[in-house]
């Protein structure tokens, strides 16, 4: 089973794209989510994460700009990022927190052009 990732996309500086990631509700359900993203060159990080709750966290590059999202129903979480910028060109992925490394699948790529 792997999370896949949806919605990605070029975009020019200071617009938005709206990521979703469908799980199946065994996975869903019982596990805190997450959207990571690898830029080139660089480690994977996590740029936002969800609890089953709804309570979320961001990394600091993206607080303000990034929310998180799910549907518990739909069994899917979500990222609308807004004000994108050039360093938020990455490949984006999600995966459950913390992760589990059969989950990753080929994620989404977003570039943003200045």
């Amino acid at each position: 089973v792997q999370l896949q990732a949806s919605g990605g996309g070029v975009v020019q500086s200071g617009g938005s794209l709206r990521l979703a990631c469908a799980a199946s509700g065994s996975i869903f359900s019982i596990n805190d989510m997450g959207w990571y993203r690898q830029a080139p060159g660089k480690q994977r990080e996590l740029v936002a994460s969800i609890t089953g709750g709804g309570s979320t966290l961001y990394a600091d590059s993206v607080k303000g700009r990034f929310t998180i999202s799910r549907d518990n129903a739909a069994n899917t979480v979500y990222l609308q990022m807004n004000s994108l910028k050039p360093e938020d060109t990455a490949v984006y992925y999600c995966n459950i927190v913390p992760i589990r490394q059969q989950l990753w699948g080929q994620g989404t790529l977003v570039t943003v052009s200045s």
